[in-house]
């Protein structure tokens, strides 16, 4: 299955988790410059806080958190490791939190459109919480998560899960959804480089 590593170049992935930690790399590309998006006025920035926005939601929810959600969380849980009161159960509560700041974001964002300036401090808000959430929440799964998913998974099967993940972008994000994406990282970080 060809992948996208956080620099953009395709290769060949071996292990779904692999795949799961490049696209990290890209989702922290996204986050350093929502970083830097919250150091200036809101206003004059909208059009880079929707892009930024649209990342999220198309590329670090729909194909890399639905990908976790539907395929690897699922496989970790038939070999021993609970959903309920483990680290697969922690992960799909943090998934949730940051849908929920990220629909903040969305919200504030749609406010200051419309004139109402106050809502920056909403959107603000919102953004340091997520992107705290999100720093954390990726480094538990590349340290924790992620190894334990090598150690229980057997080769066969993340091969499998390799094919399952392919299909799900596919399916459910489109043909040339990981350029797009990787464009939307690249003209983030020059707009606020």
């Amino acid at each position: 299955m060809e992948q996208f590593s956080a620099q953009g170049f395709a290769h060949q992935a071996e292990t779904p988790t692999q795949i799961l930690s490049d696209e990290h790399r890209i989702i922290e590309r996204v986050l350093d410059a929502v970083q830097r998006l919250s150091a200036a006025p809101a206003r004059q920035n909208l059009p880079h806080w929707q892009k930024a926005i649209e990342f999220i939601r198309g590329f670090a929810d729909q194909c890399h958190h639905c990908k976790e959600e539907q395929v690897l969380f699922p496989a970790l849980e038939a070999h021993g490791i609970p959903t309920e009161d483990g680290p697969v159960g922690m992960m799909l509560q943090e998934h949730e939190e940051a849908r929920s700041h990220v629909r903040a974001m969305m919200d504030a964002l749609a406010r200051i459109a419309a004139g109402e300036e106050s809502a920056a401090a909403g959107l603000f808000d919102n953004a340091g919480q997520y992107l705290r959430l999100l720093r954390e929440h990726i480094q538990k799964e590349d340290e924790v998560l992620f190894r334990l998913a090598d150690e229980v998974i057997p080769a066969d099967e993340q091969k499998r899960l390799l094919q399952e993940f392919e299909n799900h972008e596919v399916k459910e994000v489109g043909p040339g959804a990981h350029e797009k994406y990787l464009k939307i990282a690249s003209e983030l970080e020059s707009a606020t480089g």
